[in-house]
């Protein structure tokens, strides 16, 4: 199995922050966001290469701290690729960052894990690798608890199985609590979809778009993500975040 990082957007909502840093550069309690990624991965057995898409104006920085996280952890293998872009405004989005790294680097032949560089969480991520593994395709969901708060999210809903029966983009009347996150699995068997996706012209941008075309096409499994999980949107989630995961630090 192969790791896929997203960490090629510009968040500008962040702006000034990141015009000369890329979000999963920041740090948050110590460390930049991408770690606690890669160390809440640490503890899954099986992954061979962990790619990182960024976009050109970041790939530099990129490298040069994936060469001094290499010398700090040599056991994990790192590969940045750089997807072109040079801003907001000329940018692949994230599923057309998927297919071509999905492309480029062949890696048709595996199964795939994608999460964003971006999303903060407190567990290791063993738990959901360990449901998802045989599925043919796995979101991570987590319950925010408040139907206004996941306005600002994906709604979706599960059958019996946990398997996705519905899911919306941001909705105006969500009927549940439980919202997807960018954290995917996805099986050898389904990675050709993403080209069959971008072939019919469908947005390349936010991930949830796939899964909510992916689920009537396949069966898409779902997993609770337990503990505490952050998307850092703004300066104020990123201040939040700061002192919230001091509690964390290991």
């Amino acid at each position: 199995m192969n790791v896929l990082i997203l960490a090629a957007g510009y968040a500008t909502r962040l702006y000034p922050l990141t015009l000369t840093k890329a979000k999963p550069l920041l740090e948050v309690a110590g460390k930049p966001m991408i770690e606690w990624v890669l160390d809440n991965l640490a503890p899954v057995e099986g992954i061979g290469t962990v790619y990182v898409v960024t976009n050109n104006k970041f790939a530099k920085d990129f490298q040069t701290w994936a060469d001094d996280y290499q010398q700090r952890q040599p056991q994990r293998n790192l590969k940045i690729v750089n997807d072109g872009s040079m801003d907001d405004s000329d940018k692949l989005g994230a599923i057309g960052d998927i297919n071509l790294v999905l492309v480029r680097e062949d890696l048709g032949r595996d199964d795939l894990l994608v999460v964003a560089g971006d999303n903060l969480f407190s567990d290791p991520l063993t738990e959901f690798v360990a449901a998802a593994q045989g599925s043919e395709a796995t979101l991570a969901t987590y319950d925010v608890g408040d139907l206004e708060a996941i306005k600002k999210y994906s709604a979706i809903t599960l059958d019996e199985e946990g398997v996705i029966t519905s899911f919306e983009e941001k909705p105006a009347e969500p009927k549940s609590t439980l919202t997807g996150i960018a954290l995917y699995y996805f099986s050898r068997e389904t990675i050709p979809m993403f080209t069959t996706y971008l072939a019919a012209g469908n947005n390349p941008d936010q991930p949830g778009r796939f899964i909510q075309w992916l689920y009537p096409r396949k069966r898409v499994k779902t997993h609770q993500i337990q503990g505490t999980w952050f998307d850092i949107g703004s300066k104020e989630t990123l201040e939040e975040a700061n002192e919230l995961f001091k509690q964390f630090v290991r």
